[in-house]
């Protein structure tokens, strides 16, 4: 009953806003880095690299014929990482890898605002070595994710669903196999693909519970005002990746579910993940599949884009029981982008209180530290050395400090 009441009062405050339609530019507004259309937009993007693929022109002038044609926008990437810590009470260093087609079919009004699409994300997960990225970090004794998308799923579905906006954009509504890091909680150095490595940096602040990515739900967001807006989603918790279509099931059938709103104010529609300052409210039922109790959250983003080269942050979170990593989080950071988008300087520091219904008491609170450079080195492959420092890795009482240190490397098609 109370989850039904939650999904009434979502579609109740978002079908009631101020839907009037008016002017205004085709924007992907309400979503972050990794959706999958906006993976299409940045990649697509002019760059300033050390140097072009000249020859690759005609396949890119075919897929820009085929989106004309068809309404069909696709992607093809390759993504690999690598990292090694002086410290570790499991394995030294990890390895992963994964490549990823996904794309967009705008069916109904294409190249208008109020466009209807079905999107898609298709992955194959694996790892080089012993453990996956997406353990390393426990692996070596910090209460952490390093890169998580990078683990050992082998073949697996991310998104499935269809994504229709209404009134010239400013309401969106996507329904199907979702992933929820698309939408919550998002700011413009979210990407593990292409941001910062460590969690922390990331979707959540680590003190949130993360659904399984391709989990059935629906997400709904709206504009109240030119600056404010409102998102809300409800997803399942027990959704396995590998068998996406289970979800169906597990939906009705297990009644736990992540629930998530979002109020908060940007200072244009095209710059919702880049000037954007938010809070968010979470709730998750718990998960049997994850073996997580449930519990809820709040966590908070404020960010500006400097003359459009300057990205700071400072963002955090909190966390009641819920299956988090952290349940006290507070980051800060600062990004420099050269060259119309395309190299990235970037470096953060965060502090975090470990979950204790998570990992147990009497752990120590952990400071961690991340700074890379993307080097773009053509407009379709980017190299991006890493280095970590930990305080007190929580899981590793025997030593204070750590490094970790890596390299990844992103190819588009």
């Amino acid at each position: 009953m109370k989850n039904n009441i939650y999904i009434i009062c979502i579609l109740f405050a978002t079908l009631t806003l101020n839907a009037q339609e008016q002017e205004g530019k085709k924007s992907n507004s309400f979503v972050g880095p990794d959706n999958v259309e906006r993976t299409l937009e940045e990649d697509q993007k002019p760059k300033q690299p050390f140097f072009e693929l000249g020859w690759m022109q005609g396949y890119f002038g075919l897929k820009t014929e085929l989106y004309e044609k068809t309404g069909i926008n696709y992607g093809l990437d390759y993504s690999a990482a690598y990292f090694g810590t002086n410290h570790s009470i499991g394995h030294n260093a990890a390895g992963s890898g994964m490549v990823r087609l996904y794309g967009s079919w705008d069916l109904i009004g294409k190249g208008k605002n109020n466009t209807g699409a079905f999107i898609f994300k298709l992955e194959h997960r694996h790892k080089y070595t012993n453990t996956s990225l997406k353990n390393f970090g426990f692996q070596s004794g910090y209460v952490g994710m390093v890169l998580p998308p990078f683990s050992d799923d082998g073949f697996r579905m991310t998104n499935f669903y269809w994504r229709q906006r209404f009134a010239n954009g400013k309401i969106s509504m996507a329904v199907g196999l979702l992933d929820a890091t698309d939408y919550i909680d998002v700011y413009g150095l979210a990407s593990p693909w292409m941001h910062f490595s460590n969690f922390q940096f990331s979707t959540g602040s680590q003190t949130m519970f993360v659904p399984n990515d391709v989990n059935l739900g629906i997400a709904l967001a709206a504009y109240l005002t030119e600056n404010i807006y409102l998102i809300a989603g409800i997803n399942d918790t027990n959704s396995d990746p590998t068998k996406p279509f289970k979800s169906f099931e597990t939906f009705f059938s297990e009644n736990q579910y992540f629930k998530s709103i979002e109020l908060g104010w940007v200072n244009g529609r095209d710059r919702h993940y880049f000037d954007n300052i938010h809070v968010m409210y979470w709730h998750s039922d718990g998960s049997n599949f994850q073996a997580s109790p449930d519990g809820w959250g709040l966590n908070f983003s404020g960010t500006w884009f400097v003359n459009d080269k300057l990205m700071p942050f400072l963002r955090g979170g909190y966390a009641e029981d819920g299956g988090s990593i952290l349940q006290k989080s507070i980051t800060t950071g600062l990004g420099h982008y050269f060259a119309d988008g395309g190299h990235l300087l970037a470096g953060a520091i965060g502090w975090g209180e470990v979950n204790e219904s998570t990992w147990g008491t009497g752990l120590d609170n952990q400071i961690s530290m991340e700074a890379f450079f993307r080097f773009q080195i053509s407009t379709k492959f980017a190299l991006t050395p890493d280095v970590q420092f930990i305080i007190n890795p929580a899981l590793n009482s025997e030593e204070d400090t750590m490094f970790l240190g890596g390299i990844r490397a992103r190819l588009t098609l």
